[in-house]
C-alpha cells in the first residue's frame, strides 16, 4: 500500500488526517517540521508528501525545494490557508502536484491523493521494452512480432527529441505504456509527466483542468488555480483520447503547440510554457476531419510523428509471450507460484479475436488466476472470463441477427479497416439513436427513455455523431 507523509505543525489536524488515511488503507508517516520531513524522505519509501506551507523553522516552500531536488518525481500536494495561496501557486509552478486550501473537502482531498499517487507511479514505474523472461519491477511492452519491432524503433528514435507524438491504435493496445516509455527515455525524464484523459473529465471542467483559471472566472472560482499544462512546465503532458476533445478546447491546444503560450480561464495574461505534448486516440481522426469534429490544423500539428500500435490479432507470435508475462506478473502480485496454462486453454485463447486487445488479455488471465486453485490454468478457468468466445459461425436464429452479421462481415472485409472495432460501434450507435429519434418524432426525452439513456448522455451522443432527425425538428 502507498506510503504517505503528512507534514504539518498542527497536532490536531495531523492526527485527524493520519487517522483518515489509515482508515483508507494507506501507510502514514508524519512530521511536524520541514527538517523532520527531509530526514524521512531521504530514508526513502515515501510515495506522496502532503505539505503545509506555514511550518516552524524551514517553511513549506523551502522544504518543497529540498524534496524536489532530492526526489524530483515524488508528488507533493501543498496545503495552504487562504492568505498564502501565492506561495502555493509558486510551488506548483516549480513542480508541486497541486495545492488545496484549508479547510479542505475530505472526499475531494482523497480523490486528489489518488490522482497524485497515480501520477507518481506513472513517473517512477519503468516501462521496459520487451524484457527478458524474468519479471521486471515495472510494467512492460511485450512482443517480438514485426509490427512491435517497428514500435520499438519508433520509440527509440522519437524519445530523445522534443517532437510532438501522436499514438494511434485500438482500445487496449497499450498507448499509455508507449507514452510513458517515450517520456522515460526522453531528456525530460526528470521533469513532470502528467496524464489528462480528455473523455474522463466533463467538457465544462476540462479547460480549467488543462489551463487553470483566475479568481472570479466563474461561480466558485474563489482563488487562482494553476492548470496541468502550467504544472508540467519543462516536462511532458499526455493527452489521452484527444480524438474526443471538445472543439472549443482544440483551438487552445493548437495555440499551445504553435506558440507555447496560453491564457488561464478568465485571465488576460499570456503565459509561456515549455512542455512536450504526447497525444493518443483510438478514433478515426480522418473521419472526424470530414465530419467537422476535429480541426485540420490541429491534426497536422499533432501528427509530427505518428506511432501506430497494432491490434493483438495482427501480432503473430506474441500471444504466448504475453500470456506467460501476465501469468508471471499476476501470480507474483497474488503471492503465488505461476501455475502455467494447459494446451487446451492456450488454444482457446488463441482462437479468440481479442477486441479489447492486450488489456482484455491481461484482465482475462488475472480473473482466471483469481479463481484458479493452483493447477495450470484450464479451459474452465478461462470460460467465465470470456463469454461466448467461440461464436465462430456468428449469430443464428432470426433475420435481424443475420442482417447484423452480414453487415459486420462486409465491414471486416472492406479495404479501409482502420480502427474497425470503434468505427462499427460508432456507426451502429448513430443508426440506433437516429431511428429512436425518428420513432419518437424527434422528442429527445422520449428517445432517451426508449434507449435507456439519460438526457445529457443522449445530448452528447447526438452532438458527437452529428445526428439530425429527418422527419421533424428534434424537440427538447
Amino acid at each position: 500500500m502507498s506510503n504517505v507523509l503528512i507534514v504539518d505543525d498542527d497536532d490536531q489536524l495531523r492526527r485527524s488526517f493520519e487517522k483518515l488515511l489509515l482508515e483508507e488503507g494507506y501507510t502514514v508517516n508524519v512530521a511536524a517540521s520541514g527538517e523532520a520531513a527531509a530526514v524521512l524522505i531521504k530514508r526513502g519509501a515515501i510515495d506522496l508528501v502532503i505539505l503545509d506551507v506555514r511550518l516552524p523553522g524551514m517553511d513549506g516552500l523551502a522544504t518543497f525545494k529540498i524534496i524536489h531536488e532530492f526526489e524530483p518525481k515524488l508528488p507533493v500536494i501543498i496545503m495552504t490557508a487562504f492568505g498564502t495561496t501565492e506561495t502555493a501557486i509558486e510551488a506548483t509552478k516549480l513542480g508541486a502536484f497541486d495545492f488545496v486550501l484549508k479547510p479542505f473537502d475530505i472526499p475531494e482531498m482523497l480523490a486528489l491523493i489518488k490522482q497524485a499517487l497515480e501520477a507518481g507511479r506513472f513517473m517512477r514505474s519503468q516501462v521496459d521494452l520487451n524484457p527478458a523472461s524474468a519479471l521486471t519491477e515495472g510494467e512492460a511492452i511485450i512482443g517480438t512480432s514485426k509490427p512491435m519491432q517497428d514500435v520499438y524503433k519508433a520509440i527509440g528514435r522519437v524519445s530523445p527529441t522534443d517532437a510532438t507524438v501522436l499514438i494511434r491504435g485500438e482500445s487496449g493496445t497499450g498507448k499509455e505504456l508507449v507514452a510513458r516509455a517515450i517520456y522515460q527515455h526522453s531528456l525530460r525524464s526528470q521533469s513532470p509527466f502528467l496524464v489528462i484523459n480528455c473523455v474522463a473529465i466533463p467538457e465544462n471542467l476540462l479547460e480549467s483542468e488543462l489551463f487553470g483559471f483566475e479568481k472570479g472566472a466563474f461561480t466558485g472560482a474563489t482563488h487562482r488555480r494553476v492548470g496541468k499544462i502550467e504544472q508540467a512546465n519543462r516536462g511532458t503532458v499526455f493527452l489521452d483520447e484527444i480524438g474526443d476533445m471538445p472543439s472549443s478546447i482544440q483551438a487552445k491546444i493548437l495555440r499551445l503547440l504553435q506558440e507555447k503560450t496560453f491564457e488561464r480561464l478568465g485571465g488576460r495574461e499570456t503565459i509561456s510554457v515549455d512542455v512536450r505534448i504526447i497525444a493518443a486516440t483510438n478514433r478515426n481522426l480522418e473521419r472526424a476531419l470530414e465530419e467537422g469534429r476535429f480541426r485540420e490544423d490541429l491534426y497536422y500539428r499533432l501528427k509530427v510523428v505518428t506511432i501506430w500500435l497494432p491490434p493483438l490479432r495482427e501480432r503473430a507470435g506474441d500471444l504466448r509471450m504475453l500470456i506467460d508475462y501476465f501469468l508471471e506478473r499476476y501470480s507474483a502480485e497474488m503471492g503465488t507460484d505461476n501455475p502455467g496454462i494447459t494446451n487446451e486453454a492456450f488454444s482457446m485463447l488463441e482462437s479468440y479475436p481479442w477486441p479489447g486487445n492486450v488489456r482484455e488479455l491481461g484482465n482475462t488471465i488475472q480473473k482466471a488466476l483469481i479463481f484458479n486453485r493452483g493447477a495450470p490454468v484450464s479451459q474452465e478457468d478461462i470460460l467465465p472470463a470470456i463469454k461466448a468466445m467461440k461464436r465462430q459461425d456468428g449469430p443464428h436464429g432470426c433475420e435481424e441477427d443475420q442482417a447484423i452479421l452480414d453487415w459486420v462481415r462486409k465491414a471486416l472485409t472492406a479495404e479501409n479497416r482502420d480502427n474497425i472495432f470503434e468505427s462499427c460501434l460508432d456507426r451502429f450507435s448513430s443508426i440506433l439513436i437516429a431511428e429512436a429519434l425518428r420513432l419518437c418524432g424527434g422528442n429527445r426525452s422520449r428517445a432517451a427513455r426508449m434507449l435507456g439513456l439519460s438526457r445529457p448522455t443522449l445530448h452528447a451522443k447526438i452532438e458527437k455523431y452529428s445526428i439530425r432527425c429527418e422527419t421533424s425538428i428534434i424537440k427538447e
